[in-house]
């Protein structure tokens, strides 16, 4: 029986580019929430009157949901699939755009003070649960591509998901400048609702996961989808992925290298703006197009090579080679002394390293954590992410330690991330060797 006559007989529905294409539709749409504040980080700083330290928890508040809703959600996956899991991620989104246009309607600018910001804060953190989609995304995508296919298949998702905060970080300015804050907003709302209806429509889990739902054995909807070219399927719970996933050494060296890569790109898409903008003196729209331009759109984009140059050489080695570029780009910021030229050259430096870097590590999970994909990518993608959530408030006591100078000093924190992550990667591919 061919595939398409075994796909016809149990009414299967979508198909690998499709499962991917949603499911990058839908990570891209909920991932725009990394740049909710970055952009007009500097505007709400004089605004709310706060410190470098409150500055950077703020923007990094969609964050803290944004990581640590990865672990739980994408382990759901390994039982219901990722449709579901996503769909609930997207709810609570749209209630944390809602609390904050709302807030945005009814008080800004004339009774937006001090006393307003916990309660941003909070909206942004309900708001930052689309960025968690990325965990259940890699593993909902994961299950759709055969083992020789997933470095491409993991490093297209991420990378042209990636792309959201880069293409907000350059409409948002533009957008204030016409609109105004509130308008802007309301039309970022409907953004995440119209891509909310969208992804419940198109998108689908793998055939295994369908034909499960249809009330077919796991065993017999496993030989199905063997003769259909799927290769990973969840042999464990829920919570046996993430006990099972967790007892591994190797998925805690992945989230110590995730927590870098992309932990660090979190934290410097939000950042970058408020450090053109203060060491720098460009305008939002400026500062927004630099960060985008400069570092988030070609980390993004980047990660989509990275995915495939690791297929060839190996993630291990191409991490190492990696996470030494951001090592190089965080010096090179750290040492610009306000010359812009420097400064532009290193961040698009760290920014390509970690966006190849980003690819390695997703590279290795299926290899490290086969039977507990899910389980795995929540550990790495939600504890890896929390240092989008980390990071920036270090920052920002850089500044109020050193004033504008602390924005390049606070680079010494990627050069010290950096060495120990090519530390890390270099005892895995010393390790996998021995293996072998």
């Amino acid at each position: 029986m061919s595939k398409i006559d075994i796909i016809k007989k149990h009414g299967l529905k979508g198909s690998p580019a499709m499962g991917l294409a949603m499911a990058t539709f839908g990570f891209f749409i909920g991932f725009a929430a990394v740049s909710l504040y970055g952009p007009v980080a500097a505007k709400l700083k004089d605004i709310l009157g706060i410190s470098g330290f409150l500055l950077g928890l703020l923007v990094a508040a969609p964050n803290l949901s944004g990581s640590l809703l990865r672990i739980p959600f994408s382990a759901w996956v390994d039982k219901v699939g990722g449709k579901k899991p996503i769909l609930i991620l997207f709810l609570l989104s749209l209630i944390g755009m809602v609390g904050l246009t709302t807030l945005l309607i009814l008080y800004y600018p004339s009774h937006f003070s001090r006393d307003s910001y916990w309660l941003i804060v909070l909206f942004g953190i309900l708001s930052g649960s689309g960025i968690a989609i990325f965990s259940p995304g890699i593993a909902q995508t994961s299950y759709w591509y055969p083992n020789n296919k997933q470095g491409f298949a993991l490093g297209a998702y991420a990378g042209f998901g990636n792309l959201a905060p880069g293409l907000i970080g350059i409409f948002l300015p533009i957008a204030l400048h016409g609109l105004g804050l509130t308008d802007t907003y309301l039309l970022w709302l409907g953004f995440l609702l119209a891509g909310t209806v969208l992804y419940w429509i198109f998108a689908h889990d793998s055939y295994y996961f369908q034909l499960v739902k249809q009330g077919i054995g796991k065993h017999e909807a496993i030989e199905i989808a063997k003769q259909l070219d799927e290769e990973h399927f969840p042999t464990v719970s829920t919570l046996e992925s993430l006990k099972i996933s967790a007892m591994i050494p190797s998925t805690w060296a992945l989230v110590a290298l995730y927590f870098t890569s992309f932990g660090g790109f979190l934290a410097l898409t939000v950042w970058f703006p408020t450090y053109w903008a203060k060491s720098y003196h460009f305008d939002l729209r400026e500062a927004g197009l630099l960060m985008a331009v400069g570092f988030s759109l070609l980390s993004s984009l980047i990660r989509v090579w990275g995915g495939s140059i690791s297929d060839k050489f190996g993630g291990e080695a191409i991490a190492i080679l990696s996470y030494f570029v951001v090592l190089v780009g965080a010096s090179i910021i750290f040492f610009a002394h306000d010359v812009f030229w420097i400064a532009v050259t290193g961040e698009v430096v760290i920014g390509a390293g970690m966006g190849i870097a980003n690819a390695a590590v997703f590279k290795l999970v299926p290899k490290y954590v086969p039977n507990a994909t899910g389980g795995a990518a929540g550990w790495v993608g939600g504890l890896g992410a929390f240092g989008g959530f980390v990071v920036p408030p270090i920052l920002g006591i850089f500044i109020d330690r050193y004033g504008v100078a602390g924005y390049e000093k606070g680079f010494s924190v990627y050069m010290v991330l950096a060495v120990i992550s090519i530390i890390i990667s270099f005892v895995l591919l010393v390790t996998h060797r021995h293996d072998v």
